[in-house]
């Protein structure tokens, strides 16, 4: 009896011992929470006389399709509390029904949702097609470069989901998912993401996953790359499906007891979003929506770790996603709201680094494919691995 005592004591002091890591990075993450909150006091505001900004989600999923279990009750109350203007919906594709007419289309509350599709080609690709279509599950009998001619006929868009795995980079899609929520949650170490989502989430839910977050550096490469034949938007997606959790009991018409989500709408609108700039005045339609992202006028933030409304990236008059001509131009000019890292790539290649807040002015050397990436190196080496911002390119000819 007396060893079996020895043996539950010495299991209880390694399981309590396992926890000490973890209480301190949930230590670390509000002593990170503070600095963050201490920046955002200070922040830079500056006024734009061009342009409204708008704060949008690309990739996200209902019960409509399979493979979700959100509702569109839980969408809609996800995305207000989120503060979410426009998201893009991308319901799975489905032979019986067009589950991009069936899923929200218009606004509710604040937030503006344009219906879409997830669809596959024969090539095995894999788009977001915004508008969605009546079509999408017939268009994965059709080659990639058939289905994105369709596309552009019907001014629909193409936008690359999973590049990993995409084969058809000659083909003339319209945007790149660098940077996926969805995937990178999957991607985090499976034992100690659990034990900092129970010691962390609940307190620091968006620093808890964003920690683990990493630049997605070979799919920024295949990007840079296509950006030297034509004009291509770049994006982070959320991928949501609001299905990963557990309850105890429930019934055939979804009333669940103890319901408990890792993955509400809420949280996951609150992390990887773009932010659409769209001319002054300009009313917020599906229209102006899908225009914003066919340009590439928006930029992506990494909000979990600090709002990123206000950063700007200029060259003249161009902003992101124009081209303008590199003899007019003789400065980049970017804008950040608080102290951080300013990365400039020309082509695919750092070209510029330093760190300022407020406005920087940068002397490009000549023409070519100039975007930003912005870091906090402040917040910590866990949150200087992923890019707090990143740009659409201006193209200097």
């Amino acid at each position: 009896m007396r060893i079996f005592k020895k043996i539950l004591l010495s299991v209880l002091i390694a399981l309590v011992a396992l926890q000490v890591p973890f209480i301190y990075r949930r230590y670390q993450l509000g002593k990170v929470a503070e600095t963050i909150a201490a920046s955002n006091a200070s922040r830079i505001v500056r006024s734009d006389d061009k342009y409204d900004e708008y704060i949008a989600i690309i990739h996200a999923h209902t019960f409509l399709g399979g493979h979700s279990t959100g509702t569109f009750e839980e969408l809609i109350s996800g995305a207000n509390e989120a503060g979410v203007d426009v998201v893009f919906m991308t319901e799975h594709w489905a032979d019986e029904y067009d589950t991009s007419a069936l899923t929200l289309n218009g606004k509710y509350g604040r937030t503006l949702f344009v219906g879409g599709n997830e669809i596959d080609t024969a090539d095995g690709d894999r788009f977001l097609m915004i508008p969605g279509s009546s079509d999408a599950a017939s268009l994965r009998r059709s080659s990639t470069d058939a289905v994105l001619s369709k596309l552009h006929a019907e001014q629909r868009l193409g936008l690359i989901t999973y590049p990993e795995k995409y084969n058809s980079w000659n083909a003339a899609f319209d945007g790149v998912e660098v940077f996926s929520l969805h995937t990178s949650a999957k991607a985090m170490n499976k034992f100690t993401a659990p034990l900092d989502v129970i010691w962390s989430g609940r307190a620091y839910p968006g620093l808890t996953f964003a920690q683990y977050f990493r630049r997605p550096d070979e799919n920024l490469a295949k990007y840079d790359l296509a950006t030297q034949k034509r004009r291509v938007t770049l994006f982070a997606g959320t991928d949501a499906h609001s299905n990963i959790g557990f309850h105890l009991f429930g019934d055939d018409s979804g009333n669940k007891f103890l319901n408990f989500k890792l993955d509400p709408y809420e949280f996951s609108f609150s992390v990887a979003r773009v932010h659409l700039l769209v001319p002054k005045g300009t009313p917020m339609t599906r229209e102006t929506a899908v225009e914003a992202i066919k340009t590439g006028r928006f930029f992506t933030g990494n909000d979990a770790i600090g709002p990123t409304d206000g950063f700007r990236f200029s060259a003249g008059e161009a902003t992101f996603g124009d081209e303008t001509s590199a003899v007019n131009v003789q400065l980049l000019n970017v804008f950040v709201p608080v102290s951080s890292r300013i990365v400039t790539l020309k082509n695919g290649v750092k070209f510029d680094e330093q760190t300022a807040i407020g406005e920087v002015d940068i002397r490009h050397d000549g023409a070519g494919v100039y975007r930003v990436e912005v870091y906090r190196d402040d917040l910590g080496e866990a949150f200087s691995k992923m890019p707090w911002i990143m740009s659409n390119p201006i193209y200097l000819r």
